[in-house]
């Protein structure tokens, strides 16, 4: 769901809109990744974690690595990027948040249904 909302985005907006949704979203994939290999996970702890790994990534674009690596590859171009850019951190958390936001509803829904989800 979540590449179908990017794609989405990209679909309906350009420019800024669709780029700082685009980073927020990929958190919100690594967030579910993490939820995925740790399906107890808390979400504060997941949100922290998928914050965590985009931030890495953001500034591992700091040496350089990212960007030629990704003139010879699409998928490391996809997953790492290219350049740092500072406001892309922002859009990091707001992705994490709204990861935990929807964690935390569905363990709701789950908790008050539990033959449902």
């Amino acid at each position: 769901m979540t590449v179908v909302a990017g794609l989405g985005v990209r679909a309906v907006a350009g420019g800024d809109v669709a780029k700082y949704a685009g980073d927020a979203l990929y958190t919100v994939l690594v967030y579910a990744l993490v939820v995925l290999v740790v399906p107890r996970v808390r979400p504060a702890r997941a949100a922290v974690t998928a914050a965590a790994l985009s931030w890495a990534v953001e500034l591992f674009q700091l040496t350089g690595l990212p960007d030629a690596w990704g003139r010879r590859s699409t998928l490391a171009r996809l997953v790492l990027g290219s350049t740092f850019n500072p406001p892309d951190l922002f859009w990091y958390l707001v992705g994490a948040v709204f990861g935990a936001l929807v964690h935390r509803v569905l363990r709701g829904v789950r908790a008050a249904a539990p033959g449902m989800v």
